[in-house]
């Protein structure tokens, strides 16, 4: 059985447009409230949202659905992604819901789970909760319906749980830092995290309408912060996205760090304080400078699909605790169970702390491969993965690059494209071989 409503992060689409209309999101969490009622008599299940406007709409009918199945419900406001898994955690909860589409324009919208434990859920639960969407309701009766209260402190909650990852003999005081929310669900949370440590912190993206997020501003328009730490004369820039479990990074000369970088620092800082890495999980689009720089430490590597929850499915299977993604989804397991921007940025910060040194130098060992991306739109019907002369010529190249370099053709999830991506030490050479493996699928 294949998921029809469940993507790779929860389900999401534009607001408006099914499946995210109130009636089906209504369906979708008395369909959920079912399947928990199998295992438990009384399930509560928190819910926290980002700063959309949809978020009131998706918010009541959720608790509908919920209420309707006989599960109680607990409203956490505004609050970032990996501040609804801890709570969902701390709280004992049956289940974890956020409202968010991540770092989508503000049209969009998504609903996504966390289980008991704040981790994300398996496919088999999702196909489960699909399976309970095809019956019809069964609707508590009067004396059995769910309640619903709010959980007033539910932002200092996460607050101090951030803040209780950094050291405690360590302090950002004598710090300037740009924080930057996307004008989303971290907006009221990520200045004071930092400023309760010490830093004198600059916040900009912190003034959501419902319509601003991740508007010019946050981890996907990372422009906006590189030029208010040059504005600002500020030591280090931290962009997170709409529900702030991605983190993008500036240093005071204005130079952006991508989440490949912030993930081998990561491991780099552990190993320098003599901890053990066994392991570390990339993706297949990690820059194979990280792959080699690992290695020459004795870490092993291993990619991953695309998407932080594949990620964490090759953490859990090596019992490793340090991955992530390009584009800054960071996991470091023994501080969180999921992706958390604040935590990856209190986790680099630290290591600058301790080491009483710059971002560029502690990265100095590392250099990035060149790598060129190149999409080759498809024909009506063409089917490139039995095409003989891009097979041929992907054995060429792969042998010319030998162990400097690698190929990976992937189609695009959402439109009729196939990528070629190449990545060589030589720029030149990664062009090149791009150019051919692109014009073989062409002809």
């Amino acid at each position: 059985m294949t998921r029809r409503y469940f993507g790779t992060d929860g389900i999401r689409g534009t607001v408006g447009q099914e499946p995210i209309t109130p009636d089906f999101v209504l369906r979708l969490a008395h369909a959920v409230g079912r399947v928990l009622k199998r295992s438990e008599a009384r399930p509560t299940v928190l819910i926290g949202k980002d700063t959309r406007i949809s978020g009131y709409m998706l918010e009541s009918a959720l608790e509908s659905g919920f209420n309707s199945a006989g599960v109680d419900v607990v409203l956490l406001g505004p609050l970032p992604t990996p501040g609804v898994a801890y709570l969902t955690r701390a709280q004992r909860a049956s289940l974890g819901v956020v409202i968010s589409a991540s770092h989508n324009p503000f049209q969009d919208n998504g609903i996504k789970f966390f289980g008991a434990q704040g981790s994300k859920l398996p496919d088999s639960w999702e196909l489960e909760v699909e399976g309970a969407l095809a019956d019809a309701p069964l609707w508590a009766d009067s004396a059995n319906l769910g309640k619903t209260r709010r959980l007033e402190d539910a932002a200092g909650r996460y607050i101090e749980f951030c803040k209780s990852t950094f050291a405690n003999d360590l302090t950002l005081r004598g710090m300037k830092l740009v924080v930057d929310a996307a004008h989303g669900a971290a907006y009221h949370i990520a200045p004071k995290v930092f400023h309760e440590l010490g830093a004198e912190v600059i916040a900009i993206g912190c003034a959501p309408d419902g319509l601003n997020i991740n508007q010019d501003v946050g981890a996907t328009h990372p422009q906006a912060v590189v030029d208010a730490v040059r504005a600002n004369k500020a030591d280090f820039g931290i962009a997170l996205d709409g529900d702030a479990d991605r983190l993008q990074l500036v240093d005071a000369t204005g130079r952006l760090y991508n989440g490949d970088e912030l993930l081998y620092l990561m491991a780099d800082d552990r190993l320098g304080r003599d901890e053990h890495v066994p392991g570390v999980v990339g993706t297949l689009m990690t820059n194979m400078a990280v792959e080699v720089a690992l290695h020459a430490r004795g870490v092993q590597f291993v990619r991953a699909k695309v998407g932080d929850r594949y990620v964490l499915e090759e953490l859990e299977r090596h019992r490793w605790i340090l991955g992530g993604e390009g584009s800054g989804h960071l996991l470091a397991l023994d501080k969180h169970t999921t992706g958390d921007g604040l935590i990856s940025a209190l986790l680099i910060l630290q290591a600058c702390v301790r080491s009483g040194k710059s971002m560029a130098q502690l990265l100095a060992g590392l250099s990035l491969y060149p790598q060129t991306l190149i999409n080759v739109r498809l024909r009506a019907g063409q089917d490139w993965t039995t095409n003989a002369g891009l097979a041929r010529e992907t054995m060429a190249v792969t042998a010319e690059l030998g162990n400097s370099g690698r190929v990976l053709i992937r189609p695009s999830g959402t439109e009729p494209l196939v990528r070629v991506m190449v990545e060589a030490r030589d720029a030149g050479q990664a062009l090149a071989c791009a150019e051919r493996l692109a014009q073989t699928l062409a002809d």
